[in-house]
């Protein structure tokens, strides 16, 4: 008899309050294993097992790599490194990032769905953007079950609203009854099927989480060249396409939603603009203390030039400035918030 053994669960912005209600409603005696992404910084230790362990009877730990994987237990991804699921260990890596993030919970999911197919539960929590959306998906089309925080309490919702909009989920509700939800569904046994195949598509991307080399796994079997480059490494972008979303990834392996990766080009814009500002000021500086030389040995007419050119350049850094202070980074999220301004409806609601 199967029952759901590996629960992956996920979180952004807002995370540490509903990893805390969540894990604090499951039993001493629960009967799956639970993993956890949460979007940290890599140049600082997590404390989230610590924090995680004072509210909950189960094992909290942060993951190590090449250990067995216990029922009962948490594995939490520590900074810096993609956490795996494998079949019976657990895997970490410092493969590609992907939507800007390592560890991804797409990455957990998506490995999850690979090793224990059906007997997965994918759990997408509070979050900025859409990580997360193409590792549900990925459960779903191995025949795991999808569950989502209802939007409407989330601290973030874009996360929950994505995955709602992108994936058949099985259940949508508060994360105050998620625990009992888990509980129910950790103990039922599965309805025979036929188990569902793992697609080349998903072995080759989980692949390239575990540090395998992207162009030897056939990567660029995944999908059409597209005009978009990387940010992360400037290699060119295939489009891949699952169900109604479009997601990216270079053949060195980063990843991106295109969500993502319009937030990712926007704020690269503003990057690429003070970096204009700072060498056409440097050019300004330059030819200023060149004038000064240039006049103390009498050479007054090149001096003269020489400033000419320095206030142009100025005048061009001012423009330039201009345009990065005006610089949007852009998502959908906040695309549909000036929408909601534009219509007048409080963006709140």
């Amino acid at each position: 008899m199967l029952k759901p053994n590996t629960i992956v669960i996920g979180a952004s912005a807002g995370g540490l309050k509903a990893f805390k209600t969540l894990v604090s409603q499951l039993p001493h005696d629960f009967p799956a294993a639970v993993f956890i992404v949460w979007h940290l910084s890599p140049d600082y230790p997590s404390l989230l097992p610590q924090i995680l362990a004072r509210v909950t009877p189960l094992t909290v730990t942060h993951a190590v790599d090449g250990e067995p994987i216990r029922s009962g237990c948490i594995y939490v991804a520590p900074p810096n490194r993609h956490l795996l699921v494998e079949p019976e260990v657990v895997r970490l890596s410092q493969g590609p990032k992907e939507n800007r993030f390592r560890p991804a919970i797409d990455v957990l999911f998506r490995s999850a769905a690979r090793s224990y197919g059906a007997q997965t539960i994918g759990v997408v929590l509070t979050g900025c953007l859409d990580d997360g959306v193409a590792g549900l998906y990925a459960i779903k089309e191995r025949g795991g079950i999808a569950v989502v925080q209802d939007p409407l309490e989330a601290l973030y919702d874009s996360m929950p609203r994505a995955a709602l909009e992108a994936v058949a989920v099985d259940y949508c509700v508060p994360l105050g009854e998620m625990g009992d939800l888990l509980v129910r569904l950790a103990n039922q046994v599965l309805p025979p099927q036929e188990e569902k195949p793992v697609s080349e598509k998903m072995d080759i991307e989980v692949g390239i989480a575990r540090q395998d080399k992207a162009l030897e796994l056939g990567i660029m079997k995944l999908g059409e060249l597209s005009p978009f480059t990387c940010p992360e490494c400037h290699g060119v972008l295939l489009q891949l396409k699952e169900g109604n979303q479009l997601r990216f990834r270079c053949y060195t392996g980063h990843a991106y939603s295109l969500n993502t990766l319009l937030a990712e080009v926007t704020q690269r814009v503003e990057e690429s603009l003070w970096d204009s500002i700072r060498t056409v000021e440097a050019s300004e500086i330059l030819m200023t203390h060149m004038a000064k030389h240039l006049r103390e040995i009498d050479e007054h007419e090149v001096a003269d030039l020489l400033l000419q050119k320095a206030e142009d350049a100025k005048r061009r850094g001012h423009l330039v400035r201009q345009a990065a202070m005006s610089n949007e980074i852009l998502s959908q999220e906040n695309l549909d918030e000036e929408l909601k301004l534009h219509e007048g409806i409080d963006p709140g609601i």
